[in-house]
């Protein structure tokens, strides 16, 4: 493949601006790399910060191909890269931070290790609005908190990105979910194996003496920070595990010390960073690949659609908190 070749790719070249649709060269894969076509690329709220300069924790230098969860297909592979050939149908969390290229271009050239093969029984869209939420969940849930059958989960924010992952992966393990959202996503969780809290109609104190009789939950995951966390420490029962993605700000401990609870924090973004965990997260996607073929985890996705040149729109959306399940861009 001459390296001439070019493609079509959002840059971002300043923070807050719009996004250019630019020509550019196409990237080549170097050793341990893959060079994928780009189908589907999902948007994360991480990726709206990060547009606006408000995420320094996912530093991208400018001018920036953002995107961090993709689907699509390998077109060439690096020396030493033996588990992937071209035509393989590929989906994981590849790029969009720490100066990696992300999705919303036509190709990528990315780390083998981060990727595994589409689940068959999904559509590209569906398979890229997967990879972040999905290790996200699993490394909270499995990794740290090792959730095992017949316990209590109770997932925080459950209907969100993270959240409706994580109550599919406990339902998926054997344990016993409870959901805590707004109302009105009720239906939807219940459709998933769980018990639906609202959160508008009832505080913590009185779901905790109702549904376990004061004892707390084994598990509580927190997908939304702030408060969130706050409500963990408080359902969390004595000796129980807490998990949180978002664990930003001043938190009063004392709730979860003197239950002698563990806490864990999840940041996902670790091995695009520094490198470190790569393996790892291939494994994971490798995970969530068994699990949608079984069945046991189905993505919710906003059912609008949007091209390369009509991405700002759906951001848009998202920062104004108008969307209703995870956008994804057709590449």
């Amino acid at each position: 493949m001459a390296s001439h070749e070019t493609m079509k790719a959002l840059l971002l070249e300043s923070f807050g601006t719009p996004f250019r649709l630019a020509e550019i060269e196409r990237p080549m894969p170097a050793a341990g790399q893959v060079l994928v076509r780009v189908k589907a690329s999902a948007i994360n709220p991480l990726d709206t910060k990060i547009r606006i300069g408000g995420a320094a924790h996912a530093n991208h230098p400018l001018p920036a191909i953002l995107g961090v969860d993709m689907a699509g297909t390998v077109e060439a592979v690096g020396s030493g890269v033996s588990d992937f050939r071209p035509g393989d149908d590929v989906y994981g969390m590849t790029g969009g931070v720490g100066g990696n290229q992300g999705s919303l271009a036509e190709y990528a050239a990315v780390d083998a290790s981060l990727l595994a093969r589409k689940p068959g029984n999904i559509s590209m869209r569906d398979a890229a609005a997967l990879p972040l939420a999905f290790v996200t969940a699993w490394e909270g849930l499995v990794d740290r908190a090792k959730v095992s059958a017949d316990q209590t989960v109770l997932v925080i924010g459950a209907a969100g990105g993270v959240g409706h992952v994580v109550v599919q992966i406990a339902r998926a393990r054997g344990a016993k979910v409870f959901a805590v959202d707004h109302g009105r996503r009720a239906e939807y969780l219940a459709s998933l194996g769980a018990t639906a809290i609202d959160r508008d109609k009832e505080d913590v104190e009185a779901y905790v003496d109702r549904l376990t009789a004061g004892r707390g939950f084994d598990i509580v995951y927190d997908t939304i920070g702030g408060v969130g966390l706050d409500m963990a420490f408080k359902a969390v029962r004595r000796f129980g595990h807490v998990v949180s993605c978002l664990g930003w700000g001043a938190h009063v401990l004392a709730p979860l010390s003197f239950k002698a609870a563990t806490y864990s924090g999840v940041f996902t973004l670790l091995p695009l960073l520094t490198g470190e965990g790569r393996d790892h997260h291939g494994d994971i996607m490798r995970e969530a690949t068994k699990l949608v073929e079984a069945g046991q985890i189905v993505p919710r996705l906003d059912g609008r659609r949007f091209t390369l040149e009509t991405t700002q729109q759906a951001y848009a959306l998202i920062e104004g908190r108008q969307s209703d399940g995870k956008i994804v861009i057709d590449v």
